[in-house]
């Protein structure tokens, strides 16, 4: 029984040290990221909801809305620095998830919002 936990710790000793970053490895550079979206309201929303857009938001970013099963609401191309989206009567009571994206398709930021109707 002294063996088997010898061995035990000396396992746990062994992957558990191999999981401990090195302080040379682990340098994480925080850039300076600016909002893009400055804010959105009302939350919750029942009939429109509206996003403030930042001055520096380039006009090939899309908005995208999905319901919380990931099906797409909407997309609507940025092209000024408010938009209001109605919504229909697919909206329905519960959370909704909305992303910037860029040219490229990756996702410059991120977010939730409710609709309560």
């Amino acid at each position: 029984m002294k063996k088997l936990n010898t061995v035990v710790l000396l396992v746990m000793a062994f992957f558990g040290s191999s999981f401990i970053a090195d302080k040379e490895q682990s340098s994480f550079e925080f850039t300076d990221v600016q909002a893009k979206i400055i804010r959105f309201y009302p939350n919750p929303a029942t009939t429109v909801i509206s996003f403030e857009f930042d001055k520096s938001v380039d006009k090939s970013y899309s908005l995208q809305i999905y319901n919380f099963i990931g099906k797409k609401m909407t997309e609507i191309r940025v092209n000024e620095s408010k938009i209001t989206i109605p919504l229909d009567d697919n909206y329905f009571r519960g959370l909704y998830i909305y992303q910037l994206r860029d040219a490229n398709s990756r996702i410059v930021e991120s977010g939730k919002f409710q609709v309560n109707k």
